[in-house]
């Protein structure tokens, strides 16, 4: 069995305003007891797998915080207790203003072949107003050095819909991201999400977002102009010259086998997903005391498996392989979801063939409708 391996590392500086992913600051006491616990944990999920990792993500939280030592102490524990297929893609998020030239070099010594720049805008007033720490010539001169340090595999975020932002800052930003000459651009449209700190400014009034159109003129700029530059779409939100798109990201879309490590990483395996704690302090002393630090576990059943199959899918522009998933569930898709299809095909969300299905231009713009359609009742 191939597999992918996610490592999480749950510190930050500052926590971005927009930011719900499992992250904190503040927690700098923690980083060498966090990483023996990591280390310790990648020992024991390894012990007895066969599998052979080709892929590893090493996410945050911003990793790239660590002190190289212990980024050390991580990457070695992955590769002496993992088997790592020859030409895997490693790849790990980093913030601008988090790295310098000789840690960029050990990462690259260290087996990172990818690295993926939490950039989001190269406007100064807007980074300050998402409350990113860097700016936008320290965004510039981060690409730069881990070029100098051998990476040529590199991937920039970028957020549009963000407050005060137009669309001239957009198209700006893009400008900026394709002169870099990197391989690989990720863009989201900002959301709103419970708990914060863009919840609580919303809650109070405080936050003014770019009107729908705008928005909606955003959306249509980044998908005009990035394939203009060589970049293909490849994914709803990625886009990559040819043979960059991120392959770890690749087995989540493909419903492909991951482990997941670390405080708040999930995994999923056999059809059974499971995720740990995400308390950090409750990590570490589960992992100390020799108790799996697992919180939560699903085993998925036939119809919402095959419901995940199809949107995770369908987010790819090559949409859903349909003798895949005929031989994945032993059944037939069409038999399964022919009206769904029709319906979606005729609201112009949706393009069929007997071997396959994918997201019109329209399906990629509305793609919450489509995936909500294959959902069980």
């Amino acid at each position: 069995m191939t597999i992918g391996l996610y490592i999480h590392i749950p510190f930050c500086k500052q926590k971005c305003f927009y930011c719900d992913f499992p992250s904190y600051s503040g927690l700098d006491n923690l980083y060498e007891e966090y990483t023996a616990a990591l280390c310790r944990e990648i020992a024991e999920r390894a012990s007895g797998l066969s599998a052979v990792a080709d892929t590893v993500f090493i996410g945050g939280g911003t990793p790239s915080i660590l002190p190289a030592d212990l980024l050390i102490q991580i990457l070695q524990a992955i590769e002496g207790s993992f088997i790592i297929a020859k030409g895997a893609e490693i790849s790990m998020e980093a913030n601008p203003g988090t790295v310098n030239l000789e840690k960029l070099h050990i990462l690259r010594q260290y087996g990172v072949n990818r690295l993926s720049f939490g950039v989001q805008s190269f406007q100064d007033t807007l980074l300050r107003g998402i409350g990113r720490i860097h700016s936008a010539d320290e965004a510039k001169e981060a690409v730069s050095l881990a070029k100098k340090a051998g990476f040529d595999n590199i991937n920039v975020d970028l957020i549009y819909g963000l407050p005060h932002q137009t669309l001239d800052d957009v198209k700006a930003s893009l400008k900026e991201a394709v002169s870099l000459d990197i391989q690989h651009i990720s863009v989201y449209g900002l959301k709103v999400e419970e708990g914060t700190a863009f919840a609580a400014q919303e809650a109070a009034g405080n936050l003014v977002l770019p009107a729908d159109v705008m928005d909606e003129a955003m959306y249509e700029e980044v998908n005009r102009f990035l394939p203009e530059q060589g970049f293909a779409r490849y994914e709803i939100s990625n886009f990559a010259k040819a043979n960059y798109s991120c392959r770890h990201n690749i087995k989540y879309w493909q419903y492909q086998p991951y482990i997941g490590l670390g405080a708040a990483a999930y995994s999923f395996v056999g059809g059974k997903r499971f995720g740990n704690t995400i308390d950090v302090k409750k990590y570490i002393n589960c992992v100390k005391t020799a108790r799996a630090p697992v919180e939560f576990t699903e085993e998925v059943n036939k119809k919402n498996a095959m419901a995940e199959f199809i949107f995770l899918a369908l987010r790819m522009t090559d949409g859903l392989d349909i003798p895949k998933f005929n031989a994945y569930f032993h059944t037939d898709f069409f038999y399964c979801y022919k009206k769904t299809v029709q319906r979606l095909v005729k609201e112009r969300l949706l393009a069929a063939n007997q071997e396959n299905i994918h997201l019109t231009a329209r399906g990629m713009k509305f793609g919450n409708l489509v995936f909500r359609a294959f959902l069980p009742d």
